[in-house]
């Protein structure tokens, strides 16, 4: 995954004048749209699409220096109007494209490299599972993304769960894991945009179609589940777990992503403060 995340670098280079679509870029790089970008999101700290904004600019900046037209150097790079282009270069740059030459104006974004990076030897368990398809029945809102330390908005969304609902959900609970679960899923543009936010839901598993007290149903694929169980403080356990799964276990494993939700539930340790049992459930398949 590593070699191919390098020659879709080198790809892009190539084609950095050119209109470059992420489907085009997945098809080259051999992979599901959604398994790469979600890959690359997690291994670069970068949207895809961000990426590529940000090195045309570099090299839009380049060819101001040189003392290029702005006309020039704005198609050159893919916009279709000046307005565009110098509103999308002064936010990136903090300076209009008309100034660069004139006051030598600087500032790149260079071309990433992936390395492997061995940190310690950490193992990782995992196993996978063969589920048919089923349903979640919870509560959902649209929630920031967030990496680290709690998600307020999801505490907030779990303090709002009636008692009647509750009961629902233990009524409707018929599928294995039989835990409350929180659920990951429609993230923006599934990470095309910079911005971020994703619907989460908290709530069971269920075979049951229908819901009452304001559940929402959550259909889901039959699909092959990799279980990464984990313990220790929580919610950083839980979070480097999946943080993990992405940035190493995914880019050396021989399976990619299925754009389906992902799902973790937790059981805190009664007899030590902060501590958790937690796993995290992806939906994958085969290479």
């Amino acid at each position: 995954m590593l070699k191919e995340l390098n020659q879709v670098i080198d790809y892009i280079e190539d084609h950095i004048h050119d209109e470059l679509t992420l489907e085009m870029i997945s098809d080259y790089a051999g992979v599901s749209d959604y398994h790469f970008r979600t890959v690359f999101f997690h291994l670069s700290g970068l949207t895809l699409s961000e990426y590529i904004k940000n090195r045309k600019l570099s090299e839009a900046n380049k060819d101001l220096l040189n003392g290029d037209r702005v006309t020039d150097v704005a198609f050159r790079y893919g916009y279709q109007s000046m307005d565009g282009f110098t509103r999308a270069f002064k936010k990136w740059c903090g300076a209009l494209p008309s100034d660069v030459a004139k006051n030598g104006v600087s500032r790149s974004f260079p071309k990433l490299s992936f390395i492997i990076t061995v940190k310690g030897g950490k193992t990782m368990e995992f196993r996978t599972e063969e589920k048919p398809a089923f349903n979640f029945a919870g509560v959902s809102k649209r929630v920031p993304m967030q990496f680290e330390g709690v998600n307020n908005e999801i505490v907030k969304l779990a303090q709002s769960i009636t008692e009647a609902q509750r009961q629902e959900m233990h009524a409707l609970q018929d599928t294995a894991p039989f835990e409350i679960v929180n659920v990951s899923y429609n993230a923006d543009s599934q990470f095309m945009k910079e911005e971020g936010e994703l619907t989460h839901l908290i709530g069971v598993l269920t075979s049951r179609e229908h819901a009452g007290n304001g559940l929402e149903i959550l259909r889901v694929q039959a699909n092959t589940w990799a279980v990464f169980p984990n313990e220790g403080p929580f919610p950083s356990t839980l979070q480097q777990t999946m943080a993990r799964v992405y940035s190493e276990w995914l880019p050396s494993s021989d399976f990619e992503l299925i754009d389906a939700p992902t799902f973790s539930f937790t059981k805190m340790d009664a007899n030590k403060e902060g501590h958790a049992f937690s796993e995290v459930w992806v939906a994958v398949r085969r290479k």
